[in-house]
């Protein structure tokens, strides 16, 4: 049996194959070797993963954020190996995981958006290039954390309408200094800023929510996707929850930019276990 787990900063969806067959989807908080130690990710893997206690894998697939070093991979590894006995575990990172699932054994742009946005040419077997995310303070252009980082800015320097204000207020009931301890003080302010991207779908039709949106997404496409020549060939496919939830804007953007829109999927998870069935042993 073969466990495939693709972890964001948000969460972790994990899945088995079978038989060439793929179980249930099982979740658990992000997991990211930056933020968290072995320990603690194996005592998370020990809460939340109960279901795959005591069996032993043939192979484990870990795609994960923060997965871009060999220390930190062996941050992953170690847990895994300590939870759950396998032959075999490999760690890549959640880009790969998009690049593979996205364009299965093809080439093209592969891009990540959701807390965190990412990119890459992904040339059928490995990734040939990728520019530099940077997180959402330098980087992160079109991802969940800047939207709502943009969001907060505009409704604290009162740049959006008072009826706009209003109703963030309204609908989230938090103070200007929560949302600046929350922000400075407190762990993981990108899940924070990320969460308010949702404020900007279920209000989309507000001119200036808009604005943020496709200044976001055109700062994304200008600073990562035109970097790579080759996206002037290869379809630009997207996973994500921001890519998926604002498509209509992504797509246009994309086209007036004279590239060719891919797929655009919620999350990897699906087409990524279609790739494993269909690679039993890919090329590392």
């Amino acid at each position: 049996m073969i466990l495939v787990a693709d972890s964001g900063s948000t969460k972790t969806e994990w899945k088995t194959i079978r038989d060439g067959v793929s179980g249930e989807s099982v979740f658990t908080s992000g997991i990211n070797p930056y933020f968290l130690t072995t320990d603690e990710i194996y005592d998370l893997l020990v809460k939340g993963l109960d279901i795959y206690a005591g069996i032993s894998f043939e192979r484990i697939y870990f795609y994960g954020t923060g997965c871009n070093s060999i220390a930190k991979n062996d941050v992953v590894r170690s847990a895994l190996k300590r939870f759950a006995p396998a032959d075999e575990i490999f760690i890549g990172s959640d880009l790969l995981g998009a690049a593979r699932s996205l364009c299965q054994d093809k080439p093209g742009i592969a891009c990540i958006m959701g807390t965190g946005s990412n990119s890459c040419y992904y040339d059928g077997r490995v990734i040939v290039s990728n520019v530099a995310p940077l997180g959402y303070i330098l980087g992160d252009e079109g991802g969940g954390a800047v939207l709502g980082r943009k969001l907060l800015s505009a409704v604290l320097k009162k740049q959006v309408p008072g009826t706009v204000i209003d109703l963030f207020f309204g609908t989230y009931k938090i103070t200007p200094a929560e949302i600046l301890e929350r922000v400075y003080m407190k762990p993981f302010p990108n899940r924070f800023l990320g969460q308010y991207a949702r404020f900007i779908s279920d209000n989309i039709n507000i001119p200036e929510l808009q604005d943020i949106i496709t200044t976001s997404f055109d700062e994304f496409i200008r600073r990562n996707i035109l970097q790579y020549p080759e996206s002037k060939i290869h379809p630009v496919h997207f996973t994500g929850s921001i890519a998926f939830h604002f498509r209509q804007f992504l797509e246009e953007l994309l086209k007036r930019n004279g590239l060719r829109p891919g797929i655009i999927t919620l999350t990897p998870m699906t087409e990524l276990i279609k790739f494993h069935i269909a690679n039993p042993n890919p090329v590392k």
